[in-house]
């Protein structure tokens, strides 16, 4: 279920409302194959009423199952916003639709997790990336290295 606000609920004083938001319900296409939306956004947020609007603040929290792009280990890595605001216009551009005195923050809820996405997400920040056996020498590993004969023609090419 979306993360809707009653505004009568709001007349006389602000709303404290705490849940778990379904990742179905989210609606975040990743398009990344190395990020995956595994468990519920938890959130903690208290709604406040304003004259042209809502104000909104609290914590919001979503787990990822992320691949590390150097070495391709899985790892979990935790979105969270802790100290998290929103305000919500009910005129103007961006005002956000009013049915029947209902408010959906889940689209307000949705953008703001996806701009903390990691865009290349790391297991570690040291990660050496994968590691590969020299195909002369047993049981030695080290990291993989470019093709370096292939930059050397590329550089051969005149513009």
């Amino acid at each position: 279920m979306p993360i809707i606000i009653n505004l009568r609920h709001l007349d006389h004083q602000n709303l404290r409302v705490e849940s778990e938001l379904p990742v179905e319900e989210l609606d975040i296409d990743t398009r990344d194959e190395v990020i995956r939306l595994a468990e519920p956004l938890r959130y903690s947020l208290e709604v406040q009423r304003l004259e042209d609007g809502l104000l909104v603040e609290g914590k919001l929290s979503l787990p990822l199952q992320c691949q590390c792009v150097r070495c391709l280990k899985t790892f979990r890595h935790e979105v969270e916003l802790a100290d998290w605001t929103c305000h919500l216009a009910f005129s103007g551009e961006e005002a956000v639709p009013v049915v029947n005195d209902l408010v959906d923050l889940t689209p307000a809820v949705r953008e703001d997790i996806l701009l903390e996405f990691p865009q290349h997400p790391l297991c570690d920040l040291e990660c050496a990336g994968l590691l590969m056996g020299n195909p002369g020498k047993t049981n030695q590993a080290g990291p993989v290295a470019p093709d370096l004969s292939t930059w050397a023609e590329l550089n051969k090419l005149k513009f």
